[in-house]
């Protein structure tokens, strides 16, 4: 391998820095690929990785540094799939005992447009059963655990991505956000998470849902590797985007997220952004007690310090009344859950609170979906109506330290209180459909850090990611992961 890339320079570099290497000729493709399968081999000990293929991964390295085209957004980098996506070939478990072998013959959309953009698949990251938790363990693949801290869960349902990137074993990372999936594993590890606005992400934008939560999003050290990503998950055809849906601005369509995290700057040149910090009882309080932690308004503090410090301004907004919210968002979560294709024998094998939410999500009726769709729609209107004001809306992404294992328990109702609990700020970000960037600002000991959430208008990923790249200048949080990756 030259000078240029050694080992270390390989585990430490971002997604955008070993796509320059790749591109200078310092580091082929095959090299890159077998230095972090390798890592991976040695150092998965937190459960990140619940498959592994390093066959396919050697092969498409191989065919990637044959290729004479080099022009993919994300040529010849390693991600890994999460275990909720489908690759032909590589077994799919979804988390669950019940899928156990099973091995899809086809690829889905979000993994077939990640392959044309240029990306070299490592395996698969861990998820809890069928991504339903904001934790990363289940009775198929045990638990998955920050880097470093065996007995702090990873969050979820993106955590085994988040587990590897934070531990270096992947520069970045795919992952998927119902209600905080990407987010909440991102703020547990440290690292940075971005949910985008529904639509989106064509592959996976949130229409294939009752209730429309479901988001693509990516994992990644930095501001630029997230976007870079995402960039990467938005097909472009002479610098423009089809897409089958209309959902978000069209003013806002087609621009490089990449460029304007990287940049650093507000859309038109402006040097003043408006910003609210959200104040007031969560969307959740109605149904179980949310208070928000030190931790957690400290990070919050610190935020709005350096966001001040760079010349923002800087508001408090309450939020808005959401009339209902918890019953709404358990009748569709549920609804979904009973949609899922599983036997009677299945059915045995699947946890409890699975088991749960199928059981309660059968009982509902076409009228009741029908009432709570209506009541996502006033939701939306009324979160971005009251949002519009300001550049961005600033919460603390989790209202608590990152969770020890086994801290949700068996019992489905004290579990998913829990869930609401650790992270009230979350899912009502999906049930509107804004775009999100959780980023760490705030040092705690042992490595540990609390993160915030910046929540953008519809179809602004730039803005929000152009106000993180600012926090992370000032915060420069990227040391801090990489000072705790593994030799």
């Amino acid at each position: 391998m030259p000078d240029a890339a050694t080992d270390t320079e390989l585990t430490r570099a971002t997604a955008l820095e070993l796509w320059q290497l790749i591109r200078d000729g310092d580091v082929t493709v095959s090299q890159v690929t077998e230095h972090f399968s390798d890592r991976i081999d040695r150092l998965d000990t937190h459960g990140a990785f619940v498959a592994k293929s390093p066959e396919l991964a050697s092969d498409r390295a191989a065919r990637l540094d044959a290729a004479s085209d080099r022009s993919a957004v994300l040529f010849g980098l390693p991600m890994a799939d999460k275990d909720l996506h489908l690759r032909a070939g590589v077994p799919t478990t979804f988390g669950s005992r019940a899928f156990a072998g099973y091995v899809p013959e086809e690829t889905d959309a979000l993994t077939t447009q990640l392959d044309s953009a240029g990306v070299v698949s490592l395996g698969k990251t861990a998820s809890p059963e069928f991504g339903f938790a904001g934790y990363t363990s289940s009775l198929a693949h045990g638990h998955t655990t920050i880097p470093g801290h065996p007995e702090l869960g990873a969050g979820g349902s993106s955590g085994g991505a988040a587990a590897a990137v934070a531990a270096g074993l992947l520069p970045f990372a795919p992952g998927s956000d119902a209600g905080g999936s990407v987010r909440i594993p991102a703020a547990a590890c440290g690292i940075v998470g971005l949910k985008p606005s529904r639509g989106r992400i064509p592959a996976l934008g949130g229409q294939g849902s009752i209730g429309q939560l479901a988001v693509a999003g990516a994992l990644g050290r930095t501001v630029a590797d997230v976007a870079l990503m995402v960039d990467g998950m938005i097909p472009r055809e002479h610098g423009s985007t089809d897409y089958a849906t209309v959902l978000r601005s069209p003013e806002l369509d087609d621009g490089s997220l990449l460029a304007s995290a990287i940049r650093g700057e507000l859309a038109g040149g402006r040097k003043r952004a408006r910003i609210a910090v959200l104040t007031g009882d969560t969307p959740w309080q109605d149904f179980v007690d949310t208070p928000i932690g030190p931790e957690a308004k400290a990070a919050l503090e610190r935020a709005v310090e350096e966001l001040s410090a760079a010349g923002h301004e800087i508001e408090e907004l309450e939020m808005p009344a959401l009339p209902g919210y918890a019953d709404e968002f358990v009748a569709l979560w549920h609804f979904n859950a009973a949609a899922l294709p599983v036997t009677d024998e299945q059915f045995e094998l699947l946890e409890p609170l699975t088991q749960e939410f199928i059981r309660s999500g059968r009982t509902i009726g076409a009228r009741r979906v029908v009432q709570a769709v209506q009541a996502f729609t006033r939701y939306e209107q009324t979160v971005v109506r009251a949002f519009a004001p300001y550049d961005a809306v600033l919460t603390p992404t989790t209202a608590l330290t990152p969770r020890p294992v086994g801290w949700h328990t068996d019992d489905p109702k004290v579990n998913f209180e829990r869930q609401c609990q650790y992270t009230p700020h979350t899912s009502f970000v999906n049930v509107v459909g804004l775009p999100a960037l959780s980023v760490p600002v705030l040092a705690l000991d042992e490595g540990i850090s609390m993160s915030v959430q910046l929540i953008g208008r519809p179809g602004d990923e730039a803005g929000i990611l152009a106000l993180g790249r600012q926090l992370e200048r000032r915060i420069p949080w990227r040391e801090r992961v990489e000072a705790a990756f593994a030799a």
